[in-house]
């Protein structure tokens, strides 16, 4: 089935050296990298198994010295970018990159929501297209497993983000003293949840799930090569294990698998 507005379709990782994070993400996740072919860009795009991920920016000396720093972001799919693009500045947003092109790829835009999260908005250009980065039904190594955002205001971002993408919210779980963590759905399937950001947090951001065989592997592979480990590993509802991790060029990462007996 194609992509429809209000799916996730593409992550990003901008980084400070690409080589470097291509091995160490290459290694974790079995990822493997090529050049997109981009004129004059050094943007590198990452697949599991054949199956289109994402990609890789390095980050300029120029974006540096504006205070960019390593991160992770996310694509969603919109039916019209240059309204979509619109509607963020109606409810609230920042748009920061305005809508463009990318020959033979698609039109996009970046963006903020009113309490600062970056994401993009993106059409491909090939009617009918559809992406598995984020794999909607069942697991998939590799492949995100689950969009979160954690942010300032909770209601401000269920209000923003159900009125841009048209997201229902599915489910809610109490956390106590964290609130609660509200579960939102696209048609038929899950595809993440929106949360209070923790005192320690110092901003609202987007992080993504990348599944991995086993958990334990994983920790162990990050802590051996230059990464380390900020919260977890921890078990969730459904049995799986999570971990937030810090790469070697500063970005975090969130990493969900299974954890041995």
């Amino acid at each position: 089935m194609p992509n429809n507005h209000g799916d996730f379709l593409w992550y990003e990782l901008m980084t400070v050296d690409a080589d470097s994070a291509a091995r160490f993400y290459g290694g974790l996740l079995g990822w493997d990298f090529q050049s997109a072919g981009q004129e004059g860009m050094d943007y590198r795009t990452f697949a599991k198994d054949g199956e289109g991920i994402g990609g890789l920016m390095p980050l300029t000396d120029e974006m540096t010295a504006g205070g960019a720093r390593p991160m992770w972001a996310g694509y969603v799919t919109v039916d019209d970018v240059d309204a979509s693009a619109a509607r963020i500045n109606e409810l609230g947003g920042t748009v920061m990159m305005g809508p463009q092109d990318i020959p033979g790829v698609g039109r996009f835009a970046f963006a903020a929501d009113p309490s600062g999260a970056p994401f993009y908005i993106m059409k491909g250009s090939v009617e009918g297209g559809e992406t598995t980065s984020f794999s909607k039904y069942e697991p998939r190594e590799g492949h995100c497993a689950w969009n979160e955002l954690a942010t300032a205001d909770q209601p401000g971002a269920d209000a923003f983000y159900t009125a841009l993408f048209g997201w229902e919210k599915a489910d809610t779980m109490d956390m106590g003293e964290m609130g609660p963590y509200d579960m939102y759905s696209n048609g038929d399937y899950t595809l993440g949840a929106i949360m209070g950001k923790p005192p320690q947090m110092h901003i609202s951001q987007w992080s993504f799930y990348f599944r991995v065989p086993s958990i334990d592997e994983a920790a162990d592979y990050v802590k051996a090569n230059g990464g380390r480990i900020i919260n977890g590993p921890m078990e969730i509802p459904g049995g799986d294990h999570v971990f937030t991790g810090v790469d070697p060029q500063g970005a975090t990462f969130d990493l969900i698998g299974t954890k041995e007996a």
